[in-house]
Order: C-alpha cells, then structure tokens, then sequence
C-alpha cells in the first residue's frame, strides 16, 4: 500500500499535558509511521464542555502505509496505553489523538468519518494545522487550512505556548 500523508490531531487536558503529547508523538513514531512535522504546542479553553482544565493542542503530519481503519485501531490502542478514559463526551482526557485528514482520502464509515467532521469549526484545529500546512486543502470544503481559519466562526482562544 502507498505511504500517505496524514495529518493527526493531538490534545491533553491533564497533567503533565505536555509529557503524554510527547508520549503519544513517540508511540506514532514507533507503531505507525515516521512524523513528518510537528507544529508549535497551542493553549486551548476547552471545547464543548467548558469546566475543566485547558488543553495543550498539537497537530502533526505523518506518513504511514496503514489502512485508515487500521490507523484508527492503531491510535485507540496507543490511547489506552498511554491511559485514556474515556469520561464522556468532551470530557477530561490525558491524550486525544484524531485523524483529521488522511490525504485527500473521504471515508465514511460506522467507526471512522475522515476528513474529521469539525476541522472547519475549531480553531485548535485549524490555528496548529495552519502553522505546518496551510495550504493543504480540505477535500470537502475545497478550501485551504488557511482559507477554512478566515472563515472560522470559532471564538474560543488559541495561544501557542511553545515552538517545537
């Protein structure tokens, strides 16, 4: 199978946010494919369920020969390694890892929706995805990174805490 890019989403919302994010890129490396980049690590308030911690958000691309669906097993197996619980929707989370695009690919399925439904509607998506590819456009919206943040609706604040 070709290597594709992929671009990943990853947030944590508890302590050390910045050690599981580290975590969580490593065991990409490992079990999945090489990273490509990695952008600056983002400050977030949370989205959706607003009383808890704030987010550390990161976007990376990676390349990997994985079938989206194993990609998907993949990512859910290193999230229960490095100790996600799920606590209800949006709730608080040591690493959230989401496919956000996997090339130009469009997949939906029961288990997996790629590109990620709501890329276009959240800043801490778009803000980090925009610093490593900008121009990389949504195979749905047919619109760049950059062209999808312009039209943004999202109010939520996105401070970038450091670069990598």
């Amino acid at each position: 199978m070709p290597m594709e890019a992929i671009f990943l989403g990853l947030g944590s919302n508890v302590d050390p946010k910045e050690a599981h994010l580290s975590q969580a890129i490593n065991e990409i490396a490992f079990s999945v494919g090489p990273i490509l980049q990695c952008s600056s690590l983002y400050r977030t308030k949370a989205w959706g369920k607003t009383d808890q911690s704030d987010f550390i958000n990161q976007v990376i691309k990676i390349e990997s020969s994985l079938s989206a669906l194993v990609l998907l097993d993949t990512i859910l197996f290193i999230e229960s390694v490095l100790g996600k619980v799920r606590q209800g929707k949006w709730g608080p989370r040591k690493i959230d890892i989401d496919i956000l695009f996997y090339g130009q690919t469009v997949i939906t399925t029961e288990r997996l929706i790629v590109p990620h439904p709501f890329v276009q509607d959240r800043n801490f998506v778009l803000v980090p995805m925009m610093e490593i590819a900008p121009d990389f456009v949504h195979p749905l919206q047919q619109l760049s990174i950059k062209e999808l943040y312009e039209k943004c609706e999202d109010k939520l604040w996105v401070e970038r805490i450091a670069a990598l």
